[in-house]
């Protein structure tokens, strides 16, 4: 039985005794609380994202769970507290969840965002609920007069076998809290579980297809008014002025104005991305009035001069970017990008002397892959509601990470951060784009220049052609093979822009499996503004790693799936620098995995087969792609994908997460594409902006979690980069053509 040890103080442990009709509540702020042993140490995550949860308990026995985290799909809502309730030992059935506000005061960080939300959660919420479970065992104990360690529980009800006593948790609530807090409390074994790895159904089920309001374009308060903005139509421009006398006498318009979200001496953190700090603004009384008065403004506009703004990172590091003026198009990225590759990049690794085995080698391959910008597109257009008054600030928002805009919005409006209630609502998909808090801060200052509630919506061509998309990226891969066709020499060189893709992944496979490797990056400054896309970085290393593997596999005449076996057996017995950040066995265990259910070399004849494995969010992921060609189109037939992510808390869902990351990347390997045209960007909607369609979605999906009992790892990202390779090496068995540009569906292209 594993033990958690903390030390609790006043601000990390709060008990309220005086609930209505008597009970309990637990607070937890257990990144801030918890002092672990060395050894756990190991097991927890690193304090970049702090979580806490709290346990209501009603005298009637009655169990509340607040989730923490905000909701855009991931099931954190239903999964977070599953962990609390297992420990605390509740019947699920009995169980009420709802979402906590963003509360600083007694939470830490509230981040959903990079898979990390089952992985940061997994110890400090399983010690709240065995610490509840603990305070609860020793009331009845006291009030039975009976040594604690002979009293079990079992479904919320307290049991004494030897005097025949038991009483349900609500009985004990109030005295519970009056307890002090333990120093420390076991958990539970994994084989122990009840609630955790099995599936339970999403606590938001019923609310979701009744059409109960959950999200903020549903809410309403009285004397709301709506708002919209105008944006430059092009990246690189700004406002010069307005003509909006006509539109103020428009139907229900209240008022036209231009707000400044960002001054410009604002030391920005790393999410307040946008490029547009300069609006205008059209209020009115409904949205379709404020529609009609937005097409009817006159804009004029004009170039942005270069500038530079303070970005302050994690750990007060602090980075000066620059903003480059120009109106940019793709085809001048490029030639830029092109250029790029060929000077000398930034060195981020280097084992042995890739230079000179290039030279000597008996087989050499080169390949260049380049991936375009990407939108978003959430179903659910950014949208944020607020009410500001001179004390205060109320804002209900569909937000990833409500801590980190916290900050910007208290230096905007000039009111304490405590002073400032952000009501978290459920997000219609976020992918990253609403890790980016920009509208709150719109919408905020909208309602404190009026005084008065406003909801902030963004139409689709807005949302589509704001910015925040998926960065530019090329990588240009080089291997060399001996004459016994063994990989001796590997080297990849990345860029994009404004970011380069490699970031911390130059130490992942298959470095330490080769011993002369070399990794270099670059960046383009933009003007375009980016940040983060499903699986960042990834998302593009994922997929051109592991094409690229395949045809050196070809080259090297051997099976696909043997060929990154071989490597990571030599990555496992004897590995090359000491920095490699994956492990070997793992990796191949789930490798090892799709071959098995897939049955990999039992295809049948029509059926062309590609495989891909991958290493991001600290997990292991490895997929397999069945498809058939029909009037030269793709038709995805099978997918099988295995998964080791250690504990897997909700199965079901965790199901549904790894079908969506599948669907999505073949969506976006096939037709995601964001160009620009002098800094216009060239699609504004779903007619010009092609998204995978139902028909499309794969026929049937397989996966496969490795039974484990590791702690979990993340999981809604992680399977979304390598079906990409999976789908480009398919088709290559399929048409004889290599991938090395996306999306793999250009246009009209047809595959023959």
């Amino acid at each position: 039985m594993e033990t958690a040890k903390k030390t609790i103080n006043r601000r990390d442990f709060l008990k309220a005794s005086a609930l209505a009709g008597g009970g309990m509540m637990l607070s937890f702020s257990w990144l801030a609380g918890c002092k672990p042993t060395t050894e756990e140490v190991s097991k927890l995550p690193k304090a970049w994202f702090e979580l806490n949860s709290y346990i209501k308990i009603g005298d009637n026995g009655l169990v509340t769970l607040f989730s923490p985290n905000p909701e855009f799909g991931s099931n954190v809502k239903t999964s977070m507290p599953m962990m609390l309730a297992e420990e605390l030992d509740v019947d699920w059935k009995n169980v009420t969840v709802e979402q906590a506000d963003f509360f600083p005061e007694r939470y830490d960080r509230q981040f959903t965002g990079g898979s990390l939300a089952m992985q940061m959660a997994w110890k400090p919420l399983r010690t709240a609920g065995a610490t509840a479970r603990h305070l609860l065992i020793n009331a009845a104990a006291q009030t039975w007069k009976v040594p604690a360690s002979e009293i079990t529980t079992k479904d919320g009800v307290l049991h004494h076998k030897g005097s025949g006593k038991e009483g349900g948790y609500g009985e004990f609530a109030s005295q519970a809290a009056k307890l002090k807090v333990p120093e420390e409390v076991p958990l539970k074994k994994v084989g122990d579980f009840k609630i955790i790895g099995n599936s339970k159904r999403n606590v938001e089920g019923m609310n979701i297809v009744t059409g109960k309001p959950l999200f903020t374009l549903d809410y309403k308060q009285e004397g709301m008014l709506i708002a919209m903005m105008a944006h430059p139509p092009a990246f690189g421009l700004k406002v010069k002025s307005v003509e909006d006398k006509a539109v103020k006498s428009m139907p229900g318009i209240k008022d036209v104005f231009v707000i400044k979200t960002l001054a410009d001496d604002y030391e920005r953190n790393g999410f307040d991305t946008t490029s547009f700090t300069e609006l205008v603004v059209v209020v009115g009384n409904s949205t379709w009035e404020v529609m009609n008065a937005k097409k009817a403004l006159k804009v004029e506009w004009e170039k942005i001069s270069d500038s530079t703004v303070t970005i302050a990172g994690f750990g007060g590091n602090k980075q000066m970017v620059k903003i480059p003026a120009g109106l940019e198009s793709t085809e001048k990225h490029q030639v830029k990008m092109a250029e790029m590759m060929k000077k000398p990049g930034k060195e981020l690794r280097k084992d042995g002397d890739p230079a000179g085995v290039f030279k000597t080698a008996k087989k050499v391959i080169e390949r260049t892959y380049t991936a375009p910008f990407l939108a978003h597109n959430a179903m659910e257009p950014v949208n944020c509601f607020a009410h500001v008054t001179k004390d205060k600030a109320e804002i209900v928002a569909p937000i990833q990470a409500p801590e980190l805009i916290s900050q910007t919005l208290a230096a905007r409006l000039g009111l304490p951060k405590e002073k400032i209630h952000i009501k978290l609502a459920r997000m219609g998909g976020g992918f990253g784009q609403r890790a980016y808090g920009h509208h709150l801060v719109e919408a905020a200052v909208i309602s404190q220049k009026l005084q008065a509630p406003v909801k902030l919506v963004y139409t689709r061509e807005d949302d589509m052609t704001y910015g925040i998309y998926r960065p530019m990226y090329t990588a240009t891969y080089k291997a060399a093979l001996d004459d016994k066709n063994n990989l001796i020499a590997y080297q990849v060189k990345a860029g994009g822009i404004p970011e380069s893709p490699l970031g911390f992944a130059q130490n992942r496979f298959p470095a330490g499996a080769v011993d002369h490797y070399l990794a270099e990056e670059w960046m383009l400054d933009s003007n375009i503004t980016i940040g983060a896309f499903r699986a960042p970085r990834s998302n593009f290393l994922g997929a051109v790693e592991q094409s690229f593997l395949d045809e050196v596999a070809e080259l090297a005449e051997k099976d696909p799936i043997e060929f990154r076996l071989e490597l990571l057996d030599r990555a496992k017995k004897k590995p090359v620098g000491k920095q490699n950040d994956y492990d070997a066995e793992r990796y191949a265990g789930v490798l090892k995995l799709v071959r098995d259910k897939s049955n990999w070399k039992q295809a049948s004849k029509d059926v062309h087969r590609g495989i891909s494995a991958y290493f991001c969010h600290n997990t292991y992921v490895a997929q397999v792609i069945d498809l058939t060609m029909q009037e030269n189109k793709p038709v995805v037939e099978k997918v099988y994908a295995a998964v080791d992510c250690g504990v897997v808390v909700n199965p079901d869902a965790a199901t549904n997460m790894s079908e969506g990351g599948i669907i999505d990347g073949i969506g976006n390997a096939l037709y995601g594409e964001m160009t620009f045209q002098e800094g216009v960007p060239q699609k504004s909607n779903f007619d010009k902006y092609r998204m995978i369609r139902h028909s499309e979605a794969p026929k049937a999906i397989e996966v496969h979690f490795v039974k484990s009992e590791a702690d979990p790892t993340g999981l809604g990202e992680p399977l979304f980069p390598p079906i990409f390779a999976a789908l480009a090496n398919a088709l290559y068995k399929a048409t004889g053509q290599r991938e090395y540009t996306q999306p793999f569906l250009q246009g009209n292209k047809q595959l023959v």
